[in-house]
């Protein structure tokens, strides 16, 4: 059996394979052949080996049942879902001093071990596709299922490339294996050039991939065309190619596979994994390969560890019914539940103070001293007066640290927002059948049914879109990377943050002398740097073995 040579880009060894894998049949399955039965002389020697190790691929670092705190994959719900605790969305319950609230706050210094995390899990995930390519070729497949393995693999790596180059900037651009010296020396690339690199490799990977309605249910969970198409349209929306990237959008929505669910909160409870509106998703499976997403987040009365609170920025962001944008000054405002008269996503994403769920009822008032949601600095409670109700199921009885609810990664709202934003970027001309196609039908779904968007002006309507996104999309791992792209960090990130309003309250907390007018719960404040806090920097373990990567 082969040694595992292990470096600073992550591990390639020839078993790397065999740690623990989940199938991707509709069963989900655990695969319980013994680590010890493979060598790599003699892995490659069957079809189902091979779709073992590209399991294996897909899986990467990825851990699962308990405390995945810190990032283990960027689809990990650490990795996915907890950088929105660094923007305008949300706040991480433990403090300002967090990994998470440090890489907006004016305090991000190249030993946060969040960046670590991040480096370390992407690089091995990239070996471990670099390993899976240069090796299946050895293997008795079919040309036709070749291809696909290898545009899955291709897939992936893009993947990571795609977070890497949109967080850190230019990274070692890594395409096989390397030797221990290699990967001790490597120096970084452009993030144009990685760039341009994932670009091709989406496109590429979508060539060989099948569409979305082709994935039979025995294969749930495995990358459609539509999938990496729609990574090749992030990296284009990015990279400021609105032209290229309306173009790719346009290719996923003329294939006419996937649709707007009517059940928004489906989406995310576990109920509807299979919506043709989830194009990709993070897989798991209840008690064997589950997720502690409901731990670390659900409300306190719950058992919940409310780690993901939402900030009242993002509560305020939601409209009223009417489509007009919400202010505390109009008559339909009611502070005893916030809620009303709003967006129904509103209800659907964030539990307010009064809300019930599963018999059970949410109480964050500052005064409701017996409460273990009580709004505090001082209980593992909301440190903001909300907490997370998307992704939680209501009658849910097993372990909350192991459920199995999927997480998505890209759903079809996404493509018609961005296909929109793209045209409207590229100063193309909009038209009502235009809004008609892309935000109205995101915002008609039955569940939601808000009214229709008309205007066509291109300013008027960047701000509409802009805080359609950031509904639609709330609490999925998107804001952050939104917030860079669009260039308006420095502007969004500054100054105070509060919490849910409370303005019959006894105990307030405030910052300092400072009365805010609606008696909302003072959160935090954050002072992003403009100019530096864009990109963050290679992590310092990473520069003392290879100054080549300062």
């Amino acid at each position: 059996m082969e040694k595992i040579y292990k470096n600073r880009f992550g591990k390639v060894p020839a078993l790397f394979l065999l740690l623990l894998f989940v199938s991707v049949s509709c069963e989900k399955e655990l695969d319980k052949s013994p680590l010890s039965s493979f060598s790599n002389t003699t892995f490659w020697t069957s079809e189902q080996n091979t779709l073992l190790a590209l399991t294996g691929v897909y899986r990467g670092n990825h851990r699962y049942n308990g405390g995945d705190v810190n990032p283990t994959d960027w689809w990990s719900y650490s990795g996915l879902l907890f950088p929105e605790m660094a923007t305008d969305n949300a706040y991480d319950r433990r403090g300002d001093s967090s990994p998470l609230n440090r890489l907006t706050n004016g305090t991000l210094v190249n030993n946060n071990g969040l960046l670590q995390h991040y480096w370390s899990n992407s690089y091995s995930k990239i070996a471990r596709c670099n390993y899976f390519m240069e090796n299946v070729v050895k293997a008795p497949v079919s040309q036709e299922k070749l291809k696909r393995m290898v545009a899955e693999a291709r897939f992936l790596r893009a993947a990571e490339y795609f977070y890497l180059s949109q967080h850190f900037g230019a990274v070692p651009l890594v395409t096989k294996v390397l030797t221990v010296d290699e990967a001790n020396t490597i120096t970084k690339t452009s993030k144009q050039a990685v760039v341009e690199f994932i670009i091709s490799e989406f496109a590429a990977a979508a060539a060989d991939l099948p569409r979305h309605k082709d994935i039979p249910s025995a294969e749930f969970g495995r990358a459609s065309k539509q999938a990496a198409l729609a990574f090749q349209g992030r990296s284009e929306l990015a990279a400021g190619k609105f032209a290229d990237a309306a173009k790719t959008y346009k290719a996923i929505i003329d294939f006419n596979d996937n649709i707007i669910d009517p059940n928004y909160e489906s989406l995310f409870n576990g109920s509807n994994e299979t919506s043709n509106e989830i194009i990709f998703s993070s897989v798991f499976v209840e008690n064997l390969l589950g997720n502690a997403l409901r731990q670390k987040t659900h409300m306190a009365v719950a058992g919940g560890w409310v780690f993901f609170c939402p900030l009242g920025n993002l509560v305020e962001s939601y409209e009223f019914t009417d489509g007009t944008p919400f202010s505390f000054s109009d008559p339909r405002y009611d502070h005893t539940d916030i809620r009303k008269n709003r967006d129904p996503r509103l209800g659907y994403t964030i539990f307010v103070n009064g809300a019930t769920f599963g018999g059970l009822k949410y109480v964050s008032h500052p005064d409701s001293t017996t409460s273990a949601d009580q709004v505090t600095n001082a209980k593992a409670a909301t440190r903001t007066g909300y907490a997370l109700r998307k992704y939680m199921v209501e009658s849910y009885a097993g372990d909350p640290q192991r459920v199995g609810n999927d997480i998505p990664v890209i759903r079809y709202a996404e493509v018609l927002l961005s296909y929109l934003e793209a045209k409207l970027e590229a100063g193309d001309a909009i038209d009502q059948g235009l809004l008609d196609a892309t935000v109205n039908k995101v915002r008609g779904r039955a569940s939601v049914n808000m009214p229709p968007v008309t205007t066509t002006d291109p300013a008027a309507l960047r701000i509409i879109l802009r805080r359609e996104r950031r509904n639609e999309l709330a609490c999925e791992g998107i804001r952050y990377w939104d917030l860079l792209r669009w260039g308006i960090a420095g502007t969004v990130l500054q100054g105070r943050f509060f919490g849910a309003p409370f303005p019959t309250a006894k105990t307030l907390r405030k910052d300092g002398a400072f009365a805010d007018p609606e008696k909302r719960w003072f959160v935090t404040k954050k002072a992003f740097r403009v100019g530096q806090d864009e990109t963050w920097p290679v992590p310092l373990g990473e520069v003392n073995i290879n100054p080549n990567l300062q």
